[in-house]
């Protein structure tokens, strides 16, 4: 008995395996540098506006308004960044030996805030069995210290990996510069070959865009003005390493509604717990009216708005993305929520169309 084939079909279902055999090797060999690719494609889509802007006076010279829009981003954001990183790494040495030698004794400061705390606060901790301060104080120093180990051992990894993170960066640079110049083309050629409706591909690329956009922009403009306002205050105060807990602050602001507070509450606590009144609710009341409105007021303005979803929803997004993908998490987790709904919505139209047409055919 003699099998036949549709030669036809076998062919496009070979051609289907190597295409989707070479796109495995191809985001293979990329991946060393998934980095690197990353965060040229966020800047590109947060610089296009600019370069769009130079590319209207130099209509006739694309690469030089691609060379404009590199510099400016060097010059506005990366160099900025990398200068405080330097100052960051002295100022966490400056941290790791003060606390290694004892000097800064986190354990010591929690001590001092227990016995101030009034009687009815022990006899809470007492019924949580947290009425050893000795074991607790343990605790807290044990953790200070290895996570100024942490810290330590970070920043020389990063100083060791230093070729490692030049070429990361050339990198980066150079696919920018071609992202910027030639990112029509691209995205032209990556559009013609996503099989779906050009309606759904224009609204899904949109939706892309704008989380993107407003989700680096929006948290980066947050995270900045607390990091700087937190530093400012702690400077002011005469808090030691204010700029590394301004940074610090500014990590942490990365996380909505929580954020910033993780680090100068417990400051004004101590304060007050130790007897600088004054302090502790200058502290507690610049953090909660001053950052807190920069996160209350500058967030939903600058990230809800624009990608229009929930702060819950912005919340999870971000929690689940940085504990996923590490600092590049805080896009990638309310893209894909943002990507998440907007399919969804996609496809609920189409859903409820194709069931009025079944029970139209079946009345039929």
């Amino acid at each position: 008995m003699r099998l036949m084939f549709n030669n036809h079909s076998l062919h496009d279902k070979a051609f289907i395996l190597l295409l989707i055999g070479v796109t495995i090797a191809f985001f293979a060999v990329l991946f060393p540098f998934q980095g690197a690719v990353f965060w040229a494609v966020i800047l590109a889509v947060v610089f296009t506006p600019l370069h769009k802007k130079i590319l209207v006076r130099l209509p006739k010279y694309p690469t030089i308004a691609a060379l404009i829009t590199l510099v400016l981003c060097l010059v506005l954001v990366i160099l900025p960044l990398i200068l405080l990183s330097i100052s960051l790494a002295k100022e966490a040495a400056t941290i790791y030996e003060s606390v290694h030698s004892g000097e800064m004794n986190f354990g010591q400061y929690f001590q001092q805030i227990y016995n101030a705390m009034p009687q009815w606060v022990l006899d809470l901790l007492t019924r949580f069995n947290l009425n050893d301060p000795k074991v607790i104080q343990e605790k807290i120093s044990g953790i200070s210290v290895q996570a100024s180990q942490y810290v330590a051992t970070k920043v020389l990894t990063i100083g060791q990996n230093t070729m490692g993170f030049l070429v990361s960066f050339c990198i980066m640079l150079y696919l920018l510069f071609f992202f910027l110049r030639d990112g029509k083309t691209l995205i032209r050629k990556i559009l013609a070959a996503t099989p779906l409706d050009d309606a759904h591909k224009k609204k899904l690329g949109a939706k892309f865009i704008t989380v993107v956009r407003a989700t680096v922009k929006g948290n980066l403009a947050v995270a900045a003005t607390q990091g700087a306002l937190g530093g400012i205050i702690f400077w002011i105060l005469g808090i030691e390493a204010s700029l590394l807990w301004g940074v610090v602050m500014a990590f942490l602001s990365l996380l909505p509604a929580v954020g910033a507070a993780i680090v100068w509450a417990p400051v004004a606590i101590y304060y007050i717990a130790t007897g600088s009144t004054t302090e502790g609710i200058v502290l507690a009341a610049y953090g909660a009216a001053i950052m807190g409105m920069v996160d209350n007021v500058l967030r939903p303005l600058l990230v809800g708005k624009d990608t229009k979803m929930p702060d819950y929803l912005i919340l999870i997004s971000t929690l689940g993305g940085l504990s996923l993908f590490g600092l590049t998490g805080f896009v990638i987790g309310p893209l894909i929520a943002a990507l998440f709904i907007a399919v969804w919505d996609l496809f609920a139209p189409q859903a409820h169309i194709s069931d009025t047409t079944e029970v139209d055919n079946s009345a039929k």
